[in-house]
Formats: structure tokens, C-alpha cells, sequence
């Protein structure tokens, strides 16, 4: 079909967009990226998501806030100090679920009884067989507002996290050294546990007004995973 000017405008028609928008079923497995930021989880069962992350879903599924002594008063405890930034949701049933988060590019890991630590907010959804644990990080806790805390999951399964822009991921060697800005940082591989390092030098730099630049540093081998983007963390006000 073509216009006055004989412009082709069939690529403009509404069976068209249909086409080229359309849902498919690229056969990845129970997380498949149907848009590099949305997420389609195939449900056949039960997967943890982040709560809010829901767009839409189709077939028998259920959707319930995780209770609050559900994963025991160890990590009820944790989540009272970190705030909202890793509540979760069951979605359970046969279906198809779609996710998506203010966005954000979506990464989907495949671990193989590995680990992985997670920013809470960027961690999107993990399958049930992936046991899970918060972790706070008490040297920044008086230096950041609610701290820094971040998620360790390990085992077998699927896990989506994300990230604002396309992310970047650093190898860590023995002799050198990776440094990152906490804001900046997404996940690092589980058998680091990164230290805080503090510099007054570099504050004019990443635009601190006050204090100390906090930077993370990590030491050993591994990887870390970092975003274009200073994300700062959503904490729950206090009475």
C-alpha cells in the first residue's frame, strides 16, 4: 500500500504492528526474554517475583504478598532493617506471567549450584530451587541512607535481575583490584565479599556534596556487575 508521494505505509497498519509487537515462544525455558525489558515466565508451579513487577498474565495463576514470618524470623528481621527494597510475591499456577520493572533492561542467569550476590532492587525473580538470604553491609550503614544490602541466591534455577541501560561486567584478579560506586553496583559473584573503602579526594567527582566518597572494593576472583546509572535505593520511612 503506498501513499500520494508513493511512500510503502503497509508497514504502518494495524495487522502489522500486531505482527511485529506480537507475543512468541522462543523456546528458552521457564524465563524467556520476550523483550530485552520485559520477562516472560512459562508457570508451571511456583516463582518468587519482585512485588509491583507484574504487567499482565495469562492461564490460572495466583498472586500472593509473601507473609511475614514466611521465610522464618531470621529474615523477617533483616528485611525490618533494610526496608521494602526485596519484598516479594508468589505467583503461583500454569500460565504465563510478564514482567517488567520501571523499565529496566532485564538479564536472565541460568546458575548451576553457583551463587550470586544481587543489589535488592535490581533482583526481578528466581525460581523456588534458588535458596536465598539478605545481606547487610554494616561498615556503610551510617554512611548511606538504610545501608547497603543486597540478596545471595545459590543453587540451581533461574534468577532475572536488572538494570538501568545495558550492564557491564568487571573481572576481579587476584592482582587487581575492581572499585565501584555502591549506587553503580548490581551483583558480583558469590565468593567475593567486597570491603568499603572511603575517599574525601574523589567526593567533587561523583557529585557528593558532603562526607566521604563510599566506594566498594573488591578483592580476589570473581566478577562484579555494574549499570551506567546511580541507582538510589528505595528505603521505607521510619515513625
Amino acid at each position: 500500500m503506498y501513499n500520494d508521494g508513493g511512500i510503502d505505509i503497509s508497514k504502518y497498519s494495524l495487522d502489522e504492528f500486531v505482527k511485529n509487537t506480537g507475543q512468541k515462544d522462543l523456546g528458552q525455558g521457564k524465563f524467556e526474554l520476550e523483550r530485552d525489558r520485559m520477562l516472560e515466565v512459562n508457570l508451571n508451579g511456583r516463582v518468587w517475583i519482585k512485588r509491583g513487577s507484574m504487567v499482565a498474565y495469562l492461564g490460572d495463576v495466583k498472586f500472593t504478598r509473601e507473609g511475614v514470618m514466611e521465610h522464618g524470623l531470621g529474615k523477617m528481621m533483616k528485611k525490618a532493617v533494610t526496608g521494602e527494597g526485596v519484598s516479594l510475591t508468589k505467583a503461583e499456577g500454569a500460565g504465563k506471567v510478564y514482567l517488567a520493572d520501571s523499565g529496566k533492561k532485564i538479564s536472565v542467569l541460568n546458575l548451576k549450584n553457583e551463587s550470586i550476590y544481587v543489589n535488592g532492587n535490581d533482583l526481578l525473580a528466581f525460581e523456588e530451587s534458588i535458596n536465598w538470604d539478605i545481606k547487610m553491609m554494616k561498615k556503610v550503614a551510617g554512611m548511606m541512607a538504610g545501608g547497603l544490602f543486597n540478596v545471595k541466591l545459590e543453587g540451581t534455577g533461574m534468577v532475572a535481575i536488572t538494570t538501568f541501560f545495558d550492564p557491564l561486567t568487571l573481572k576481579v584478579t587476584n592482582d587487581r583490584p575492581v572499585y565501584t560506586d555502591p549506587n553503580a553496583t548490581v551483583a558480583w559473584s558469590g565468593n567475593l565479599n567486597p570491603d568499603i573503602k572511603t575517599d574525601i579526594s574523589l567526593k567533587t567527582f561523583v557529585g557528593r556534596s558532603s562526607g566521604e566518597s563510599i566506594q566498594m572494593a573488591f578483592k580476589g576472583e570473581g566478577f562484579v556487575v555494574i549499570q551506567p546509572y546511580e541507582e538510589i535505593p528505595y528505603v521505607t520511612p521510619t515513625a
